[in-house]
Parts: structure tokens; C-alpha cells; sequence
């Protein structure tokens, strides 16, 4: 028997800022960042998803933009970098998942993505879910 469960990404706001801090500091000591690093820009912000259970299949993604706009979600694991300060390129996953809101779309219609990157990218978060301890 199959059950459905929705995970909602939720806003981590302490792990945001230090993320920012870090550019910040760069910035201030007019350093560069790490070879690789992967630095958060102003307009992106740290979710957090948290797994209840182990054993999870990708079904499909649920997005919803309120305007016009893109929204690229990319994913590491805290199993890999457990503190995020130096966060490396290398150890995001790929590829991608892509959502946008077109100009002239109808608020209703749906939300657009790269359906198959999507997909592989919900499949390799369900896949985190099974080496989370």
C-alpha cells in the first residue's frame, strides 16, 4: 500500500545568514572566495527539507509562483557538508530542478519546468532520504 506525503521545503533563516555573513566577510577583507566555493547571492535563500521517513519515491513536484518569475532549486546533503559555511559546487546535485512563471501566463495556469531534470532531481532528493541516519 502506497501513501502519499508532501514535504514542504521550509525557510532556514539562521543558516541564510551565516551563508551571508561569509560573503559579507569576503567582501569586507576584499578576499575571493574558495576555488569552487559556491556563494549565496542576494537573491537566494537556504530551505530546508526534513525527511520523516527513509523510504521514499519521487511522485511529482508541487510549485506555485505568485508572479512572473524563475525559481532554481538545487540540493546538497548536511551529511556532506555539515555546517554549509564553504559550501562547494561539487557537492550540489545535478542537475537542477527549474520552475518558471512566463510573462502572459494566466494566474492559473500551471507552473513551467523541464519536466525530465525535474523529475531526476525529485528522484536524487528521495534517494538523500534513504542515507539520512
Amino acid at each position: 500500500m502506497s501513501t502519499k506525503l508532501e514535504l514542504p521545503f521550509r525557510p532556514d533563516t539562521q543558516l541564510t545568514e551565516v551563508m551571508r555573513l561569509r560573503v559579507q566577510s569576503l567582501q569586507q577583507r576584499g578576499l575571493k572566495r574558495q576555488d569552487g566555493e559556491r556563494l549565496l547571492q542576494p537573491n537566494e535563500a537556504i530551505y530546508r527539507l526534513d525527511f520523516s521517513k527513509q523510504s521514499l519515491r519521487f511522485s511529482h513536484w508541487t510549485v506555485q509562483l505568485a508572479q512572473t518569475g524563475r525559481l532554481t532549486i538545487t540540493a546538497t546533503s548536511q551529511l556532506w557538508t555539515p555546517d554549509l559555511t564553504n559550501l562547494m559546487t561539487r557537492q550540489l546535485l545535478e542537475p537542477a530542478g527549474v520552475f518558471w512563471r512566463a510573462p502572459g501566463d494566466a494566474s492559473d495556469a500551471p507552473v513551467q519546468c523541464y519536466e525530465a531534470d525535474a523529475h531526476e532531481f525529485g528522484e536524487r532528493i528521495a534517494e538523500l532520504a534513504k542515507s539520512k541516519k
